[in-house]
């Protein structure tokens, strides 16, 4: 056999191996019925990478997850609330029918009911939450329930660890549970004193290779959320680290968390123990065991408070993308204004079609966004978006004094929403998020209020602004990546 007639064997072979790889891959991909932007990017991004796409779509493409509902629980929360079921009927009977619509559908999308809250707190800034975070814990007498995508073993980590172990030898039942990729860098000699002092710790997704047998390395809990007592429970953009505390840093995040008290904070809660459920993988026969010893801590008949509010959750163990399903109704359902902060913008189309119908029929519009985020693909793929928002009025803002964190949206004085999930279809689709919907005025005037005085710091986009040619071009292939970010 000559050399040549050899290479043009060769090449017949390379050609049917790579065809066969490319068909194999896009059934894969196709399989998965996703939508079809999504799919066709991920099918030309790893058809140009020879067999390597394959591995990458195995750790990090897209896959359903099943975690398990506490059905028991749930019963049990709406159960111990009649007060409180009684006083939102009366309620929603006076509310708006967007509003109503709004509660249903984050029902119906992830299966918590609209509760209430005997108090709302708009907390600016990681020292703030600190303060209050510490202080809460402080005063628990039976259970402190903490979840964190990011806790870094520094001097605010140390100082929250410290506390919890002073809490769990004090009587205190505490458990902590932490995305393992997020909090990579607390090891062992950091925990140890926690599990010497009885706090349970667990990790979310254990990143080690073999502990599953399809990795879920790209789907990661992204929520944070602190309870204490099942009375005062937190949730926003602030993770445990010195990067959000200016206090210890001049150049700390710039963010934004919630404090709740009163009935709403149970299902803070049950998202807690259904998170920890999944991630400690317990067997069926001691979930209720372990439901028993939880269920008489949580306060019942709780007197009904003034503040309706709907905890909603979203991850890749549901289709129905509920955050995404609520940002895009609550902007719809706008009649004057719906301001948005994300630190992340990327977003899809029921989203930007949201956005921009909201402007052209007369709502003001504003997205505030970081001057330059911690990602520059994500940056470069929200500044291709800026030229159609601003053509239909949506006024943009780039935040440059710190690099801005909140997750936060507030339309007319009837709705904020304030959470851990970014505006981008990593939050959306892929990430465990939370976040808390507040219907009236008690947390949209003070968010509204927040967003003017951020704007201080930040300068407008103009619609004719100058670019040069290759950050123009960085921008429009950034934002082919769009349905992968």
């Amino acid at each position: 056999m000559t050399l040549p007639e050899l290479s043009q064997e060769w090449k017949t072979g390379l050609s049917l191996a790579w065809s066969g790889y490319i068909a194999v891959l896009s059934v894969w991909i196709v399989m998965q019925k996703r939508a079809p932007v999504s799919t066709m990017s991920w099918i030309l991004s790893l058809a140009l990478l020879p067999f390597a796409g394959f591995l990458i779509y195995y750790f990090l493409g897209p896959q359903r997850l099943r975690k398990q509902r506490l059905k028991r629980l749930r019963s049990r929360a709406i159960a111990q609330a009649p007060a409180d079921v009684a006083s939102l009927r009366e309620a929603a009977e006076r509310a708006p029918p967007a509003l109503r619509q709004m509660a249903a559908l984050g029902t119906a999308a992830c299966g918590l009911p609209v509760s209430s809250a005997t108090a709302a707190e708009l907390l600016s800034g990681g020292a703030r939450t600190f303060d209050a975070i510490f202080e809460a814990i402080r005063q628990a007498r039976d259970h402190v329930h903490l979840e964190y995508y990011i806790f870094e073993p520094d001097r605010t980590g140390t100082a929250l660890r410290d506390l919890l172990i002073e809490r769990a030898r004090a009587g205190v039942s505490v458990r902590l549970l932490l995305d393992a990729l997020g909090s990579k860098r607390i090891g062992r000699r950091f925990m140890a004193p926690m599990l010497e002092a009885g706090i349970q710790v667990a990790l979310f997704h254990d990143t080690r290779i073999g502990r599953r047998l399809r990795p879920v390395t790209n789907y990661r809990t992204h929520r944070k959320i602190v309870v204490c007592d099942g009375r005062v429970g937190f949730t926003g953009g602030v993770n445990i680290t010195d990067e959000e505390d200016r206090r210890i840093r001049p150049d700390a995040y710039h963010d934004a968390h919630l404090r709740i008290e009163g009935s709403a904070v149970r299902w803070l809660q049950t998202t807690f123990l259904e998170d920890w459920t999944y991630a400690t993988g317990e067997d069926p026969r001691r979930l209720n065991e372990t439901l028993d010893a939880l269920l008489p801590r949580l306060p019942a008949h709780e007197s009904a408070g003034d503040i309706p509010v709907q905890i909603v959750t979203s991850g890749p163990d549901s289709v129905l993308e509920a955050i995404h399903r609520m940002h895009v109704a609550a902007i719809h359902s706008a009649s004057h204004r719906a301001w948005l902060t994300t630190p992340y913008f990327v977003p899809g189309e029921p989203a930007l079609m949201a956005l921009t119908s909201a402007a052209l029929r007369g709502v003001d519009v504003r997205l505030l966004v970081p001057h330059r985020s911690d990602s520059l693909v994500v940056s470069a793929a929200a500044r291709s978006y800026y030229d159609e928002l601003i053509a239909a009025g949506v006024k943009i803002w780039e935040y440059k004094a710190r690099m801005l964190h909140s997750k936060t949206l507030v339309v007319d004085d009837l709705c904020a929403m304030i959470g851990t999930a970014n505006f981008d279809n990593r939050s959306f689709r892929l990430n465990f998020e939370v976040c808390a919907v507040i219907y009236g005025p008690a947390l949209a005037r003070p968010l509204a209020a927040q967003f003017e005085t951020d704007l201080h710091s930040a300068s407008p986009v103009r619609h004719q602004r100058r670019q040069p040619f290759v950050r123009r071009l960085g921008d429009s292939i950034a934002r082919l990546f769009s349905p992968l970010l």
